[in-house]
């Protein structure tokens, strides 16, 4: 049996979103409550390293120097260049200290078995460099909104059930990447996530893993809640900030996602009608 170490990186650029404090409580504490032992009693993970990028905002770090992370290996990094979602993730992958890597949000959980699951599957299935969790999708007030990664079980979308494929990704695009544990190997090879996708960051990225064959699949347990289109998320921005993005806006991201996808490295790229 081999056991895994796993680094989850954690971004958090501000503690002024709406019940800051109880979602990320709820977080960290979901990370406490992981049962790492198998039927046998025995360990299966080494080591949980907690890798928190935070922005450097005043109010934030005073928060997170009285955090109590007791019982958790933590790095803290402080992220001085860019501080959007994506740049948070790529810094925090790097400063990793595991071979397996699994990206997090405050205001998601992780189910108490997941990361036993990963070790269990990345046994059986060596050949797999990246697991989705099947995610369980909440409204703000934690009522349930749907699944996602599920797709990958849809027959009629994808010839190998449970594996995530070029296939899949052309024929659905709803994939969530918050959760999934990876090898940190496959973002050192193929690069991490490109912040001039804006709307489209993960698609991109998994377009870029599996066209260049890396073996991504989905466990059919629920190993995460995500809370779905929480006011203030990058998401929610883009659906109803101030500047909601148009329909025609959502298809071209779609679009540039799968012509991007080909380079590794992030490239500037601006919608034709104007900024977004």
């Amino acid at each position: 049996m081999e056991k895994l170490n796993i680094s989850i990186v954690l971004p958090v650029e501000s503690s002024k979103h709406k019940n800051f404090d109880t979602l990320f409580t709820s977080c960290i504490t979901s990370i406490k409550n992981q049962d790492l032992k198998n039927n046998d009693d025995e360990e299966v993970i080494d080591e949980i390293e907690l890798v928190l990028v935070h922005s450097g905002e005043e109010s934030l770090l005073t928060y997170i120097n009285n955090f109590d992370f007791s019982g958790i290996t933590t790095n803290i990094v402080h992220n001085e260049g860019d501080t959007d979602f994506c740049s948070q993730v790529n810094l925090g992958v790097e400063k990793s200290t595991n071979e397996w890597v699994s990206l997090f949000e405050f205001d998601d959980e992780y189910s108490s078995i997941w990361f036993k699951n990963v070790q269990r599957y990345s046994n059986a299935y060596p050949e797999v460099k990246g697991f989705l969790p099947l995610v369980i999708d909440t409204d703000e007030k934690g009522v349930f909104a749907g699944f996602t990664n599920e797709a990958t079980f849809a027959a009629n979308m994808n010839s190998e059930i449970g594996y995530l494929t070029n296939e899949v990704l052309l024929n659905y695009q709803n994939f969530q990447t918050s959760g999934m544990v990876f090898k940190k190997s496959i973002f050192n090879d193929f690069g991490g996530f490109k912040k001039s996708m804006k709307l489209t960051f993960v698609y991109e990225l998994l377009l870029r893993l599996t066209y260049n064959s890396v073996s991504i699949m989905t466990i059919p347990r629920i190993g995460y809640k995500h809370s779905n289109m929480r006011e203030g998320s990058v998401f929610w921005k883009y659906r109803f900030g101030e500047n909601p993005l148009t329909q025609d806006e959502v298809t071209f991201w779609l679009d540039s996602a799968k012509k991007e996808h080909f380079f590794k490295e992030d490239r500037n790229i601006k919608y034709e009608l104007g900024e977004v």
